[in-house]
């Protein structure tokens, strides 16, 4: 979905209140659709994320010959074909704004007995895709990029198993190189130099795959077939992380978001939030197909700048525009380092953050893998969001604190993870239209 004119305007609000339930995991949900397509049987999934993102990868499994009932919204049933029944798809895949659609199925893709060419917006056109080639073509795949970009052109072909130790912490590199094993001959490893999410190791093990993990090493074996199964997606805890950071600055007594994913290689958010002085609780924990949920309880918190440590980074990498903004609201300077992988996401995240505060007048300092934000009064303005998602929810957060109204620009694809964003939004609180 473009941009386009769509925008949003905020008046000043001081105050969030209640209890909501957040979509569903957007990385949970283009997996169990992957998954359960390529399984044997009938996997039924329910808290699925009906946004553009996970309705691109529903869309090119269709073209691939499987049969998916959307029951409801969020409840589907996929009739997988099994990992060989997949067939040619008639047409170019659009996996739209998603990197992980893209990513995943270039994984998915290279070991199959046809060709396909996966294709994307105009924001995704501009986003690295050798990082996941080189690997697979180490293992036989038959790849070509545009300058290193989308449309991505795959031919299937044999593949065989390798070792493979990532350059930089990437859950899509790996998930790539995990997924392509399963149609390789032999066992392929991939080592992480430091952890990121997991989803795609547990969903495999959920639908009977043997996926190993010694230390930093994950590995599968080639030639397993996959069991049909029932995933209940949790809600993702990146939608969720907007409302976190709203309570922290600005709850009226306990505010609760239902049912959040807190998988611990997703939960760095609330490891850093809570390093500020954030007062979280998890509660009602438990766990549906080797997913962890919870409930989180927050209160009104006063926020302090810190050095937020390295480890933490890949464990909360997509949540950096929203927590940018708990920075400006804190007292004192919070710093950023070792976040390059904000510069290669639906835009350069550093980039348009820095320039988005500046224009609220919050002093920071843009550095070449973070950045510096010393926290003090936000000001009213116009915000260019460069069409990315969670720049644009960042902002609408900053309105708790500004001292005048926000308009935020280019928010359409606010769409592709979380389309509710805006009713949720008022019903807590924030006046925003």
């Amino acid at each position: 979905m473009s941009g386009g004119a769509a925008r949003y305007r905020l008046e000043p609000a001081r105050r969030v209140a209640g209890e909501i339930a957040v979509p569903g995991d957007k990385s949970i949900s283009h997996r169990a659709l992957m998954l359960g397509g390529i399984a044997e049987g009938r996997t039924e999934i329910t808290g699925f994320l009906p946004g553009e993102d996970c309705h691109a990868t529903l869309g090119a499994l269709r073209a691939m010959g499987v049969t998916v009932e959307q029951h409801t919204a969020t409840r589907l049933s996929v009739h997988g074909v099994g990992t060989q029944g997949l067939s040619a798809p008639a047409r170019v895949l659009d996996m739209g704004n998603s990197g992980t659609a893209m990513r995943l199925f270039m994984g998915l893709l290279a070991g199959q007995r046809f060709g396909a060419t996966l294709a994307g917006d105009a924001s995704l056109t501009r986003r690295p895709m050798e990082r996941v080639a080189q690997p697979l073509r180490a293992m036989g795949a038959v790849i070509a990029t545009r300058d290193g970009k989308p449309p991505v052109a795959i031919t299937g072909a044999p593949l065989v198993a390798i070792d493979y130790e990532l350059p930089v912490p990437s859950a899509q590199v790996k998930s790539a190189i995990l997924l392509a094993g399963l149609y390789a001959s032999g066992t392929t490893r991939v080592t992480e130099p430091a952890p990121t999410r997991d989803h795609t190791e547990r969903m495999l093990r959920g639908f009977g795959v043997a996926v190993q993990r010694h230390g930093p090493v994950a590995q599968v074996e080639g030639g397993q077939r996959l069991a049909a199964t029932r995933i209940e997606v949790p809600g993702d805890i990146s939608s969720a992380a907007f409302f976190l950071v709203a309570a922290c600055l600005a709850a009226d007594g306990a505010f609760v978001l239902r049912n959040v994913g807190v998988n611990p290689t997703r939960t760095g958010v609330l490891d850093i939030l809570r390093l500020m002085g954030a007062d979280i609780r998890i509660e009602n924990a438990r766990e549906s197909g080797g997913e962890p949920s919870a409930d989180l309880v927050v209160r009104a918190s006063t926020l302090r700048g810190i050095r937020i440590p390295e480890a933490l980074v890949p464990l909360a990498i997509d949540e950096f525009p929203v927590l940018f903004i708990a920075a400006a609201a804190a007292q004192g300077t919070t710093e950023l380092r070792g976040a390059g992988e904000l510069r290669v996401k639906e835009t350069d995240r550093l980039a348009v953050m820095a320039d988005g505060l500046g224009r609220l007048g919050v002093r920071h300092e843009l550095l070449p893998d973070g950045i510096r934000i010393e926290g003090g009064p936000i000001g009213g303005g116009t915000i260019d969001s460069g069409g990315d998602h969670r720049i644009a929810m960042a902002f609408a957060v900053a309105s708790l604190r500004a001292a005048g109204p926000l308009e935020i620009l280019d928010v359409a694809n606010v769409a592709t993870s979380f389309p509710d964003f805006v009713p949720l939004a008022r019903a807590a609180g924030l006046a925003i239209s």
